[in-house]
């Protein structure tokens, strides 16, 4: 699923500048790959691994993932301006930013993930997560006017800035964990964690919020 992602999101961000028609097929085409077969019909978040029949491999719920997805996968139908397409990414969408909620916290945080088939949940708050609860939360809000995606974003915001935000040395803390202490021993910048997710959390806020006078 990640993979798919992450070359939607590249080849969307190629097809800006360069408008190829093989390109714009392949990225309709990978759109159809998450409504057909990554996204849960059922519950509206995405299915993680697969063998190479589309088996399911996994039931492990990524919250992070799920509401990333829901403004990615929009992103995507619009840039190649397929109306129909993009009708059917704003339903999912929102399903997805629906489903993404079950991951919340009292305090605005989104919980890592969350596997279903032995009742766990990893009640760890990642940094990567919040960016894109804060984004993905506002885009449904956008879609659907249900003032309670908004809350969702502003109130993450305040968590962000309340615990994972490093005011001292800069850039944002890993995360923190289940007794909302920040997670020790992790990168702040490494293999797994760049100024990828917030910087681009930040920039896609500013640019949707300057939409609104």
């Amino acid at each position: 699923m990640n993979t798919h992602l992450h070359v939607l999101e590249a080849f969307t961000t190629l097809y800006r500048i360069w408008p190829n028609e093989n390109l714009r097929r392949k990225i309709i085409e990978l759109v159809h790959c998450f409504t057909t077969q990554i996204i849960n019909k059922e519950t509206g978040s995405l299915i993680l691994f697969f063998d190479e029949n589309w088996e399911a491999k996994s039931d492990i719920v990524s919250y992070g993932h799920d509401i990333e997805a829901a403004w990615l996968l929009l992103e995507a139908a619009e840039a190649v301006h397929d109306e129909a397409l993009t009708g059917m990414v704003k339903t999912v969408s929102v399903k997805m930013a629906q489903a993404a909620k079950n991951g919340l916290d009292a305090d605005g945080g989104l919980w890592y993930e969350y596997e279903p088939s032995r009742n766990h949940l990893v009640r760890e708050k990642h940094w990567w997560v919040q960016a894109e609860a804060m984004v993905g939360f506002f885009n449904a809000w956008q879609l659907s006017t249900d003032e309670s995606f908004l809350e969702i974003s502003l109130k993450n915001w305040e968590s962000v800035k309340r615990k994972i935000i490093n005011y001292q040395k800069g850039e944002w803390f890993w995360g923190v964990n289940e007794q909302d202490e920040v997670m020790q021993g992790e990168d702040k910048v490494g293999v797994w964690k760049c100024p990828y997710h917030n910087s681009r959390a930040c920039v896609e806020l500013i640019k949707r919020i300057d939409l609104y006078p």
